[in-house]
């Protein structure tokens, strides 16, 4: 409880972007948009792979906290394939040809979370991979995917014709990850046990805030400065 307490100023920055508030409001620029969809889309496509890596860190019977760990990643692995074709069903209702989003070009910087899951899924502990993948990055972006969902302005802003499939993945994740973040975080604690060293439960604290930094990160290069400053200024006027 004190980890999640101490990580929640963090987290609460990523729903407070700037770049969700003008999704949600219906008047996100085409350019951001493309940025974001195809920004985003290595990570989206990534996450099996991450919860792979530590899949590979599990040994069965190990412990208690490597069994439950090793249950749930092999069960969730394969919902979270289906999560990359319903992105790309987002992308193409936003305006974002699947093509583009499969084969663009990255706007500059915003590896930033894509590279931090990679690192931290192969190369630390499978307690500290779960807390940054599946708790951090995935209960933020239900945080989020919430605040978009219920957005009327923003669901108007797609098209009709197919809108029900263009907000699947939104949707998904808005209900989906409500409970999956807090399955990943018992995970956590199970592997942690009931009294963990205090560095060791301040290194996994510090992996869940550099994933909530990370996703700032990405958001802020996928944000275009000059269509930003222009839709500011019709709002303003």
């Amino acid at each position: 409880q004190d980890m999640v307490a101490s990580c929640a100023q963090e987290r609460q920055s990523v729903l407070d972007h700037e770049l969700f508030q003008l999704m949600k409001e219906g008047i996100l620029d085409p350019v951001s948009t493309r940025n974001f969809m195809v920004g985003v889309w290595p990570v989206i496509e990534r996450f099996p792979g991450y919860m792979s890596h530590n899949l590979l860190k599990t040994r069965f019977g190990r412990s208690e906290g490597d069994n439950l760990a090793r249950r749930w990643l092999v069960r969730n692995i394969r919902v979270e394939q289906n999560h990359a074709e319903y992105w790309l069903n987002w992308a193409e209702g936003a305006g974002v040809a699947r093509h583009e989003v499969l084969e663009g070009n990255l706007p500059k910087g915003s590896q930033s979370l894509a590279d931090w899951c990679e690192e931290v899924s192969s190369n630390d502990s499978l307690a500290a991979g779960i807390a940054a993948t599946n708790y951090a990055v995935e209960g933020a972006t239900g945080d989020w995917s919430q605040l978009v969902y219920e957005s009327q302005a923003y669901a108007t802003s797609l098209p009709e014709t197919g809108r029900k499939a263009s907000l699947r993945w939104l949707q998904l994740h808005a209900a989906y990850d409500d409970t999956h973040p807090w399955e990943a975080l018992e995970i956590v604690c199970a592997l942690m046990g009931m009294t963990p060293p205090a560095d060791m439960v301040e290194h996994v604290a510090e992996c869940i805030r550099r994933s909530y930094v990370s996703m700032r990160v990405t958001l802020d290069r996928c944000l275009d400065a000059r269509a930003r400053l222009d839709t500011l200024s019709d709002v303003a006027a």
